[in-house]
């Protein structure tokens, strides 16, 4: 049998389990930005939060400040906000992982996929030729090449702000 290790997973199966009853887009907004929240991003109505469980480094959220379900219950400017920084989170992935093409999109309610269905944001996935391999498919498994942590300090400084 084959072993994959991965030492950086200890800190979060050890970790003390968080009780809060607050929805994880808004208690991370709230937090102090570091590699604990991973918020790259912040503007005014939304930000842009890297994925805690990606399926390739670089996979980020983009989450409005407010806590609706659904695009439709957004207000206008709101909206052109989250159209802004999805495509700051392109130019900004682009720049630092040449990524042959992109997913992005909502999974809107519980049963198109959303895992947190209560608070609508938007995933951009960078994308590879490969990037889905034999690990992912037989194994269920995702190999990544970049630790979290690594993948926020990179994203955080080199974001490309195009206010």
């Amino acid at each position: 049998m084959d072993h994959i290790w991965s030492p950086w997973r200890m800190d979060y199966i050890s970790r003390e389990k968080k009780t809060s009853t607050k929805c994880i887009f808004c208690h991370a907004a709230d937090c102090a930005d570091g590699d604990e929240n991973l918020i790259v991003r912040r503007a005014q109505l939304a930000y842009v939060i890297l994925n805690r469980y990606p399926y390739t480094s670089g996979h980020v959220m983009v989450v409005p400040y407010s806590h609706k379900p659904s695009l439709a219950s957004l207000e206008k400017p709101i909206l052109a906000e989250i159209m802004q920084l999805i495509n700051e989170s392109l130019c900004t992935i682009e720049a630092l992982y040449n990524p042959e093409g992109f997913n992005v999109g909502a999974n809107i309610g519980s049963i198109a996929g959303a895992g947190v269905a209560e608070h609508v944001h938007f995933h951009v996935v960078p994308r590879w030729g490969g990037d889905t391999n034999f690990m992912t498919a037989v194994g269920g498994t995702r190999v990544l090449p970049e630790e979290l942590c690594k993948t926020y300090e990179r994203m955080k400084a080199g974001w490309l702000s195009q206010e």
